[in-house]
C-alpha cells in the first residue's frame, strides 16, 4: 500500500501473483486507465510474461464492475468503521481481511455462494 499511485507497486504485485499462480501465456489483465497501468514499464512487464492488457473505458466504472464491487465491500466491511493508528496497521488489517477472510471464507453470490478459494479449487 502506498500513498501514491506508482507503477512499481502494481508491477511488483502482478509479478508476485504470477509467481504464485503461474499463468499461461495469453492471460488478459483488466484494469482501469490509471497512470500506473498505462505506464510503459507496467505494459512491458505484462508483455514479458505473455499477458495482454485490457482497460476499461475512461470514466466508466461499469467496465470494471468486479473490482468496483470488491472495493465497495472492503470499505463497507472493514474500512468505514475502522480507525487505524498508522498506515502500517491499515496495511496489515487490509491484508488480513483479504487473505484470511475475503478470499478464503466469505461467500460470493457470483461464485454460486462459494469462497474465491473454493471456486478456484473446483474450477481450475
Amino acid at each position: 500500500m502506498s500513498s501514491r499511485m506508482q507503477d512499481k507497486l502494481v508491477r511488483d504485485c502482478f509479478l508476485q501473483a504470477c509467481g504464485k499462480e503461474h499463468p499461461q501465456p495469453g492471460l488478459i489483465v483488466h484494469t482501469d486507465q490509471g497512470s500506473q497501468y498505462t505506464s510503459s514499464r507496467y505494459q512491458s512487464t505484462l508483455r514479458q510474461v505473455g499477458a495482454q492488457s485490457s482497460m476499461s473505458r475512461k470514466g466508466n466504472p461499469y467496465d470494471n464492475a468486479m473490482m468496483e464491487s470488491f472495493y465497495k465491500t472492503l470499505k463497507r466491511e472493514l474500512i468505514n468503521d475502522a480507525h487505524f493508528e498508522t498506515r502500517a496497521e491499515a496495511t496489515q488489517e487490509i491484508f488480513k481481511y483479504i487473505e484470511t477472510y475475503y478470499n478464503t471464507k466469505r461467500m460470493h453470490s457470483g461464485l454460486d455462494y462459494r469462497s474465491s478459494k473454493d471456486f478456484e479449487k473446483y474450477n481450475y
